[in-house]
């Protein structure tokens, strides 16, 4: 079965929630997908000072006028879109994505592996992994920027039926890239790495980031890569039914071959 899959590399505002979501409507707008990815806190921006900045840009994931606006795009679009954003639950702030349907169907990821001064912020994830559907049934894993660095994050997913790893991120390491061809290639899955661009500063603190989102194969092959520094959208084909081979000889399977009794036998 074919299957659209996008990026949507751009540079978020930090604390402008409004202009960024405006900004991210625009820029899919009348872009035929399947299915598009936006980076890692993409309506707030990231470099925070404070919990009550990044409070002032958090939303309920049930309540909010965000999340009314991206499920009422998903319907428009008929394109299912994957957000990362701030939430807000009572006293908690996790860092988020959440994965909207033309349906209807809404599904909810919280960063497990908070990465450098997010662990200021931010709670850590208590929701695990989340696996859902997206169009035509097929089986979407969120995971959020750090989060590549452990390889049970990907394996996790791919053990409970995705297909694909959208992977929100606000990347400013070198190293992600390219280690995700191969958690594409051990998991035989798809990746889709969203990550921004741009440099921000917040006070005395700037962060750059390093773009060259990627879409990559189940054999660990790039289908394609943005650059550094462009803001875009870019859109793909692919045949998904290869996320469901797992097969690496005649006598290997990456599944059946598992022997988790000897992996965690501390």
């Amino acid at each position: 079965m074919l299957f659209k899959i996008g990026i949507c590399q751009f540079e978020p505002k930090l604390l402008d929630k409004t202009g960024n979501i405006e900004k991210m409507c625009k820029m899919v707008a009348g872009i035929e997908a399947d299915l598009i990815v936006f980076p890692e806190l993409a309506t707030s921006g990231y470099v925070f000072c404070s919990k009550d900045e990044v409070i002032s840009v958090a939303d309920d994931f049930n309540t909010s006028e965000t999340t009314k606006i991206f499920t009422d795009l998903s319907k428009k679009n008929d394109c299912a879109y994957v957000i990362g954003f701030p939430e807000i639950v009572k006293n908690n702030l996790y860092n988020s994505s959440m994965l909207i349907n033309p349906d209807g169907t809404r599904h909810l990821y919280r960063k497990i592996h908070l990465f450098n001064e997010e662990t200021l912020w931010f709670d850590k994830g208590d929701l695990g992994f989340t696996v859902a559907k997206t169009k035509h049934g097929v089986m979407v894993g969120l995971m959020i920027c750090f989060d590549w660095i452990f390889p049970e994050s990907a394996r996790t997913l791919m053990l409970k039926g995705a297909q694909i790893l959208a992977h929100c991120a606000n990347l400013v390491l070198p190293w992600c890239q390219q280690a995700m061809l191969t958690r594409s290639l051990e998991n035989r899955v798809f990746s889709v790495t969203c990550n921004r661009i741009g440099t921000e500063a917040n006070r005395d603190k700037e962060f750059y980031f390093t773009g060259m989102s990627q879409i990559v194969s189940p054999l660990g092959e790039i289908i394609t890569r943005l650059e550094k520094n462009t803001e875009e959208v870019l859109v793909t084909v692919v045949e998904i039914d290869r996320a469901c081979e797992k097969d690496v000889t005649k006598y290997n399977n990456i599944l059946t071959d598992r022997r988790p009794e000897y992996y965690f036998n501390l």
